[in-house]
């Protein structure tokens, strides 16, 4: 899997977390090869944080784990997408998804 993915010049690639029942889009991500590998080995969401610059194991804290489900890659590689069973809200604002904050209501032709 790892030679599958292209990851950006900082080693990262962008990741999607999508409930594997609901099919709701939950947050985005992004992966490094050590956090890849532990949610392999773990079956649960590890990330590479940004602003911490740190491994992410999502729920450690908050016991919000996302249990993983499926694991995508996209068709240029560039991508990932996690299908998991998330044990709680995914966003940090106690919402089930990230994205709730809707730009524009409606897109016209």
């Amino acid at each position: 899997m790892f030679e599958q993915v292209k990851w950006d010049e900082r080693g990262l690639v962008p990741t999607i977390v999508q409930d594997v029942n609901t099919q709701q889009v939950l947050m985005m991500a992004y992966m490094n090869r050590e956090s890849l590998k532990l949610t392999l080995e773990k079956g649960e969401a590890v990330f590479w944080s940004r602003s911490r610059n740190e491994l992410w194991h999502k729920g450690a804290t908050s016991g919000n784990v996302q249990r993983v489900r499926e694991i995508h890659v996209d068709c240029d590689g560039d991508t990932l997408l996690i299908q998991v069973e998330p044990a709680g809200p995914a966003c940090h604002t106690g919402a089930v998804s990230c994205f709730f904050d809707q730009l524009k209501t409606a897109i016209s032709d």
